[in-house]
């Protein structure tokens, strides 16, 4: 077989389906045999130049299935239609906000799709039809891959609203260092999520509006509850952000206190030692006349002074509400 192919499946049209084995079937394949599914890994060569093969594939179309940097959209081609989506990074030791993506070359006989990372929402359909129980057209395929993208997002942005719990929290702990480095990769997770759900959420809105030959009147009841699903999880994303934007203007607001509560007795501080530096700088400069040089009482009487003058400052500012 083809490297790079990860799997080619007829749909039996009674949730089922069987694989094409070899690639000479696959190349021999027609519409008359049942609705075939290519799954493939655009970044392997041989993947590649069996694409570039295909008569039914135009070059738009090809370029999109190959592409590496994609976003969310619907776009009507020469062939059929081409599907862009977008999925959380659940794969072990990867960031959820590094998307996954697929691409979805659809008509009423065949569906192609491609992607570079490991989907574990494919391997959920594949399971589903082993065991009978998945797609039977092309249209129910299509409405079970964006359903099975979507739904896997719902974790993710559960972890999100913990962590800004966690955070919330913290605020009441002014012992306990915060995490301002880890409040911002949240917003920055938050934010590239946001990115990629919007256009999703038109994409699928257009499907759910206009008609299709391949897409079933019936499945769009599907397509739209997964619509709703990611408004959902946009509505919580942008309230997410808000909700990080009030943490970390909470916490401006206490470093700026606590640094104007320091200055603010520093500089009372300062103002109490302010006439005892002037008036001990005068009396100790070396020249001659100064008063009390010669009175044995006159330093006694100059330390009483100092401090009733420092008590005095005190007063004047405890009356004025400055202590």
């Amino acid at each position: 077989m083809i490297n790079g192919l990860l799997h080619a499946l007829v749909l039996d049209e009674k949730g089922g389906a069987h694989a094409i084995e070899n690639t000479r079937d696959l190349n021999n394949w027609h519409p008359k045999q049942g609705k075939l599914w290519i799954h493939m890994d655009y970044s392997q060569s041989e993947a590649v130049t069996w694409l570039k093969n295909q008569e039914h594939l135009s070059d738009f179309e090809l370029d999109s299935l190959i592409a590496d940097e994609t976003r969310p959209r619907l776009t009507p081609s020469t062939n059929g239609h081409m599907l862009f989506l977008r999925g959380v990074n659940l794969n072990p030791a990867q960031s959820p906000e590094d998307m996954v993506s697929i691409r979805l070359f659809i008509n009423e006989s065949i569906v192609i799709t491609t992607r570079k990372r490991r989907l574990l929402s494919i391997q959920d359909i594949l399971a589903e039809l082993n065991a009978g129980q998945g797609p039977c057209s092309i249209s129910e395929l299509v409405c079970c891959i964006t359903q099975k993208l979507t739904s896997r997002m719902q974790s993710v942005i559960n972890k999100l609203d913990e962590t800004l719990d966690e955070f919330e929290e913290e605020i009441d702990e002014p012992s306990k260092k915060f995490d301002n480095q880890g409040l911002s990769q949240l917003r920055r997770q938050t934010i590239a999520l946001k990115r990629y759900l919007k256009p999703q959420k038109e994409a699928l809105s257009l499907l759910i509006n206009n008609h299709y030959l391949w897409l079933k009147d019936e499945d769009k009841a599907k397509l739209n509850e997964t619509t709703n699903l990611l408004i959902r999880y946009l509505e919580e994303l942008d309230s997410a952000i808000e909700r990080a934007q009030i943490i970390q203007q909470t916490i401006t607001n206490q470093v700026s206190e606590q640094l104007n509560q320091r200055m603010y007795v520093m500089s009372v501080v300062a103002a109490l030692f302010l006439p005892l530096g002037f008036l001990t700088g005068l009396l100790g400069v070396n020249v001659g006349g100064i008063p009390g040089t010669e009175n044995p009482y006159a330093f006694s009487t100059f330390v009483i002074f100092l401090i009733v003058l420092t008590g005095g400052i005190g007063l004047y500012f405890k009356n004025k509400k400055w202590l």
